[in-house]
């Protein structure tokens, strides 16, 4: 609405009126946002604005009040959807002759193309297009309309997919020399659509230039650097690789500079320009050396009057200590260095900067005592310092002037815990929204502090030692609590729900001590929660049906306790769940299935329990099944050949049951499994050959967002429980405790990955296949209590990491093959029960073994034969050693470009698994917060 037309007394053309109300009906408008575009001044509806003298319709601002904004975890999208204005742009705004504002971002069209007339308003110098599900079909035959619009200052076509667009995307763009911001983010531009050179360049004046989320995987263009009036170039996250162009030293007058996520190297251009007249700088996630990073941090604290207010070097691996000079940026609110190796300690200059709004550095190194100078930022809003190596207390002189604190985060990796060590009688200084403490012990003295926050929406508190939470507390900020994680602790009793939590939509209470039953009424206690966690507790009584009312539930994990009766047979209710995990607990009964089971799992996890029957055949409408574990319980039946159409299995586990019947053949079609588990159960018949096709295709398992995933997997002999991180890594064959016979067949060979391979306890015969040598990734091998026979294979000993291996009550014979691995396998017992079997480890000797050694009794020219071999068998060895070393280790010592490259690779390979768990918590905090 325009406040000075108003005030004026101007009123709108009653020709533009009829055109609105024309233009209006064409528009879907669910929230009303339009109800003001009635009577007869058109100058007083909202969204438009009048010329305070003519009473022309000069801007029309109809953008969705309720963008998607990436870290406002409060963000609706059902008030986004309902405020979407939906339909048809109609021709008849082009009789708006006047209109030089037009932004119609943020809503939802459809799909519909992007009217080309638009080309015909003339007088726009303002025009917002994007995310409003646009299509951008139609510019690639008539992105012409873009030309004409030579008045443009303005132009935002972000989301807008321009992949048709070829090349003359940049042609029509170039035809607008009044342009002064550019605005291109994720239109879906790739390389081949972004020449590196232009003959002519006409936007100079361009200040704002935002071509982020591309994929560009290509060298920066070099025609940037003409762009000399540029205040702000963002490119983040276009995959941009090589080094930055020298010419970027060109830019003078660059304000905000956002280079991350990329995958730029090489040195950083001369102060690009001038580092002291930048106000933003973002170097995240590239692949800058270490010393280019610190040479950036040294020139940007050597202003002596630094701009600087916003610094992001994030996830780049740096591993020095933080500079005290960083004190210096004076004017900095927002540091970010989260997902390095920063050593050493917070420097206590960090207290100069006053300005600071928010500090992240979680994700580090950072060792020693957090200093209390922190408790100076008397503007900081986010502080977060999890995942260090924090030690000493926190006391409320770390808290003291930080009244504007919103977010708080504070972890430690040590063994011994960080100590919160606040007062009974301390009221903190702030309301906070956000609170998020791992392994820190924070005492009863803490639970009276916490009472004061009121106003959280986030909490939490795992492995902090509390063994209660004041449920009138709870009471009080459940309304608007979204997420509360109290696991890990020690917390006893019934769970401490007694109201509605109309906002919860994330739930861990796992690892504690709760007992009792689920209230009857949790479903409707939190309709909108999508993921719970109530895992490794003393929980018993029945699932309670009410759990699916819970519409948008995603990840249920009811691990580890002690519920019994039937699970609920309305789990087909849930139509986004991807995770079921209802192991080690009592239930039975059969597998629900009259009412369907949710197509949508990812995940299903029934194991060790009592239920019976068959596996239910709506199973295999699962398409997206990749783990599933039902073993533990009292299944029988043939395995159902339809497991084989579930081609996006990764892990199938049915260890122990009572199934029967033959392996179908029909399993072969699974390319993406890599452990299958069908040890001790019923099964008869032989071992299809056609197993060595599982696995053959490697394709990356789901990762399912927040699930605290555990597989347990036989291996080496005994019970291997694995993290979701590591599961993937795991590939396996268990066979073991059936009725199968046959022979084991040679193509099993070729399963080259297979790091498991168990056959023990059936009724094979025939003999180890001779190139087992092949499977060089085995690890486990456990052929026990069959009727093998003939001679161990001598490419057994090939098998370097082999470290489990039972070959015990079969009917082999001959010489155990001997290996510098096979020689580290020194149990007698892994070969006892072949009475024919001879040599180490075993105490019986082969033929020949006891042949006389000493001079007396043999032939001298029989002595002087075996020293000559020997001399042979050790100037082999020497002989090798000198060329192994001097083709490698030689070659890096005269190369000197090899010699940097290979520690160099070595050395990165160190850092990316040290930082590589902490900056997926850290990334994945940054896009859900």
């Amino acid at each position: 609405m325009n406040r000075s037309a108003i005030a004026s007394g101007v009123k709108c053309i009653d020709e533009e009126r009829r055109v609105l109300l024309t233009f209006k009906h064409h528009l879907t408008d669910p929230s009303g946002r339009l109800s003001s575009w009635s009577g007869h001044n058109c100058c007083q509806w909202n969204g438009l604005s009048c010329d305070n003298h003519t009473g022309h319709i000069v801007k029309m601002d109809l953008r969705n009040p309720y963008p998607y904004i990436v870290y406002d975890v409060e963000w609706d999208f059902v008030d986004y959807q309902r405020s979407c204005l939906s339909g048809k742009i109609n021709p008849s705004l082009l009789s708006i002759k006047h209109l030089y504002y037009l932004d119609l971002s943020w809503n939802d069209f459809q799909g519909i193309h992007i009217p080309n007339f638009l080309g015909n308003l003339t007088s726009l110098r303002y025009l917002n297009l994007s995310y409003a599900s646009f299509s951008g079909e139609i510019l690639s035959k008539t992105l012409s309309w873009l030309s004409r619009l030579s008045s443009l200052k303005y132009l935002n076509l972000g989301g807008v997919d321009l992949r048709k667009a070829g090349v003359s995307w940049l042609h029509y763009v170039n035809m607008l020399p009044s342009l002064l911001e550019l605005h291109l983010s994720a239109c879906r531009i790739h390389s081949n659509q972004l020449p590196l050179s232009l003959p002519t360049l006409n936007f100079t004046s361009l200040s704002v230039l935002d071509m982020s989320e591309f994929f560009f995987n290509s060298s920066i263009p070099s025609w940037f650097s003409n762009l000399t009036s540029l205040k702000t170039l963002d490119l983040y996250g276009s995959t941009f690789v090589g080094p930055i162009p020298n010419d970027f030293s060109s830019f003078k007058n660059l304000e905000h500079l956002d280079l991350s996520g990329n995958q730029l190297e090489g040195q950083i251009p001369k102060l690009i320009g001038n580092f002291c007249t930048l106000k933003t700088l973002s170097l995240a996630e590239n692949l800058f050396e270490k010393e280019v990073i610190r040479d950036v941090l040294n020139g940007l604290t050597d202003c002596s009057n630094s701009r600087l207010e916003s610094l992001d070097l994030s996830l780049i691996l740096l591993n020095y200590e933080l500079p005290a000079s960083i004190g210096k940026l004076h004017k900095l609110q927002y540091l970010t260095l989260q997902g390095n190796s920063f050593l050493g300690s917070i420097p206590e200059s960090i207290g100069n900067l006053s300005s600071l709004k928010e500090l992240t550095l979680s994700s580090n190194h950072l060792n020693g005592s957090i200093p209390e100078s922190l408790g100076q930022l008397s503007e900081l809003v986010h502080l977060d310092l999890s995942h260090n190596l924090w030690e000493g207390s926190l006391t409320e002189f770390h808290f003291i002037n930080l009244t504007k604190l919103d977010s708080f985060g504070v972890s430690t990796d040590r063994p011994m815990p960080l100590i919160f060590n606040v007062t009974y009688d301390l009221v903190p200084p702030f309301k906070l929204r956000q609170i998020h403490i791992e392994n820190c012990l924070v005492g009863d003295a803490f639970l009276v502090w916490l009472q004061s926050q009121t106003e959280l929406f986030e909490v939490t508190l795992s492995g902090t030692g509390i063994s209660g939470i004041p449920e009138d507390w709870l009471l009080k900020i459940s309304p608007q609590l979204m997420i509360l994680d109290l696991s890990n602790n020690q917390i006893q009793g019934k769970l401490p729900f007694q109201s509605k939590f109309p906002q919860l939509f994330i739930l861990d209470l796992s690892r504690n001590r709760f007992s009792k039953s689920i209230p009857i009424n949790f479903g409707q206690l939190m309709p909108n929660l999508e993921s719970l966690s109530l895992s490794d507790n003393h929980l018993d009584g029945t699932i309670p049906p009410s759990i699916c009312e819970m519409q948008y539930m995603w990840i249920l994990s009811l691990r580890n306790n002690q519920f019994f009766g039937e699970f609920p047979r309305a789990w087909s209710l849930w139509g986004k769940i991807s995770v079921v995990d209802v192991s080690e607990n009592n239930l039975s009964g059969n597998i629900p299935s009259s009412k369907g089971i949710p197509s949508s799992l990812v995940i299903l996890k029934m194991s060790n329990n009592n239920f019976g029957g068959k596996i239910p055949s709506s199973l295999q409408n699962c398409s997206l099944l990749s783990r599933i574990d039902l073993g533990g319980n009292n299944l029988s039946g043939n395995l159902p050949s339809w497991i084989g159409s579930m081609v996006t299995l990764h892990i199938l586990q049915l260890r122990p049951n009572s199934f029967s019947g033959h392996i179908p053949k029909h399993l072969c079609n699974l390319v993406n499994l890599h452990v299958l588990d069908l040890a001790h159960n019923n099964l008869s018949g032989t071992i299809p050959k056609c197993l060595d096709k599982l696995g053959s295709e490697d394709s990356s398992d789901w990762d399912v967002y927040n699930y605290d995933e555990r597989t347990t997997i036989v291996s080496k002999g005994r019970d291997l429980e694995y993290g979701s991180s590591n599961v993937d890594l795991v590939k396996g064959i268990d066979l073991s405790l059936n009725n199968l016979e046959g022979e084991i067949h040679q193509e099993i060979s070729s399963l080259i990955e297979l790091s498991i391979l168990n056959l023990s306890m059936n009724h094979l015969h025939g003999k180890i296949p001779t190139n087992i040598g092949n499977m060089s990734s085995l690890e486990t091998l456990d052929l026990s209590h069959n009727h093998l026979l003939g001679e161990i294979p001598q490419s057994l000993s090939t098998l370097n990491y082999l470290n489990h291996l039972n070959l015990s009550y079969n009917n082999f014979s001959g010489r155990i093959p001997s290996g510098d691995q096979l020689q580290t396998l020194t149990d007698p017992s892994i070969y006892e029960g072949n009475p024919s079997l001879c040599g180490f480890p075993l105490s019986t000797k082969c033929p020949g073994d006891d042949k006389p050694t000493t001079s007396g009794n043999v032939p001298v020219e029989d002595n002087d034969e075996d020293d000559n071999k020997k001399l042979g068998l050790y100037v082999s060895i020497v002989f090798g050693f000198i060329t192994g070393f001097w083709g490698v280790c030689g070659t890096l010592l005269v190369m000197k470009l090899w010699r940097y490259a290979y520690f160099r690779f070595f050395d990165n390979i160190k850092e990316k698994i040290i930082v590589g768990i902490a900056v997926k918590v850290a990334r994945f905090r940054k896009r859900n917060l």
